[in-house]
């Protein structure tokens, strides 16, 4: 059987659509030029797919993917992308598979899994804060994970893994606080956005402190993982925080049409069923323990949180695609866009952090963290532009 909905007379476009009730029909065009189109399956369920937005996120794991490779066979030993993946496809010599699968790849794969956590964990403090400045690395979260990870290097000479739990402790811990200093009959855009501004002013000094009482052995270790490094990652740190990701990534997919509603404003998603407070309290609970994980893994690299979400919303833009005309960006938090452009990002730039730079390889906070700076100062130039700060 199939529906058919004819276009209506005025300035708006219509909508016509026909499916049949087991299989994919085109969808309505929404917004400006943007083609959604409407999957059914047998059971009445039916899932809604923006074009721009499929086709956004392909090249986004593409260029991820792509971006791993290259990094895979940089370094001392270079290996050609082919032999790469015929190393990975276990076709590759007994030197070849040390190199590729005990030091570069768990490096590529905390990569991937640290940008995806902070990118995914980015749009959710965006949307829940309605502000683009809303960043764990902005609002005090990377802060609070960094006197975590040094308290652990400073007072208890801590090892690797310890100093990684010290990291989470300390952003979960810096979340509790916020959410308290902020909670006034439930937590607001821009009270929240400013306690957490002060709380990272705060925590930041405490960072410092902590710095001036560590021996120079301490000191160089702590200042290392500040800046926000690949470097020395394997399977150790791998596995960890996939079973994190593995967790709590879906557990904010799921929560994603709620928090698109919550865009509308907390009357308009509570009148369509959303438990506002709820839904803010855990996504915001989930995304803070993603990024102390991640941060755990790599230490603080900046920025990926605050421009991913904002350039995977431009990219799913329909004028990128040929023919699809203009239209404005795909409404929502973007959750899987951001997830994909995170992973991409950080990848690419460590991939660039090694390259680029003749005999020195940077950090790849280091990298992150230059070109995030431009990036803010561009975002408050065009926030300003349009009135909003």
């Amino acid at each position: 059987m199939s529906a058919t909905v004819k276009p209506g007379k005025g300035k708006g476009k219509g909508i016509e659509e026909k499916a049949g009730a087991a299989g994919a029909g085109r969808g309505p065009r929404t917004g400006a030029g943007r083609r959604v189109t409407v999957v059914r399956a047998p059971g009445g369920r039916s899932v809604r797919l923006d074009v721009p937005a499929v086709v956004a996120g392909l090249v986004l794991l593409a260029v991820a993917l792509a971006a791993g490779v290259a990094l895979i066979g940089s370094g001392d030993y270079p290996m050609t992308p082919s032999e790469v993946i015929a190393t990975l496809a276990g076709g590759g010599d007994p030197g070849q598979e040390f190199i590729v699968q005990d030091l570069r790849l768990p490096r590529v794969l905390v990569g991937l899994l640290v940008g995806a956590a902070f990118g995914i964990s980015g749009a959710v403090f965006q949307t829940v804060s309605r502000n683009p400045l809303g960043s764990p690395d902005v609002l005090g979260f990377a802060q609070g994970s960094s006197v975590g990870a040094l308290v652990a290097i400073v007072y208890f000479q801590a090892g690797t893994l310890a100093v990684a739990a010290g990291a989470v402790a300390g952003g979960v811990l810096t979340g509790a606080a916020i959410f308290l200093l902020a909670w006034k009959r439930g937590i607001h855009g821009y009270r929240f956005v400013l306690v957490g501004i002060g709380a990272g002013a705060m925590l930041y000094a405490m960072v410092l402190y902590l710095l001036t009482k560590a021996n120079i052995v301490e000191a160089t270790r702590a200042t290392t993982w500040m800046t926000g490094s690949l470097n020395g990652r394997d399977w150790d740190q791998f596995g960890p925080l996939a079973a994190v990701c593995a967790v709590l990534v879906p557990l904010l997919l799921f929560y994603g049409r709620p928090l698109r509603m919550l865009e509308m404003g907390d009357d308009a998603a509570s009148a369509l069923g959303v438990r506002v407070e709820r839904v803010r309290i855990v996504v915001l609970l989930v995304a803070v323990v993603l990024v102390a994980a991640a941060t755990a893994a790599a230490g603080p690299i900046s920025f990926v949180a605050l421009t991913a979400p904002q350039l995977a919303r431009r990219m799913s833009l329909p004028r990128f695609l040929k023919g699809a005309g203009r239209g404005a960006p795909l409404p929502g938090p973007n959750l899987l866009l951001s997830a994909l452009m995170g992973a991409a990002l950080l990848v690419t730039a460590d991939w660039a952090a090694q390259r680029l730079f003749g005999a020195d390889q940077l950090p790849v906070g280091v990298l992150t963290g230059v070109l995030g700076g431009g990036y803010l100062l561009w975002l408050l130039a065009t926030e300003r532009k349009a009135g909003r700060v």
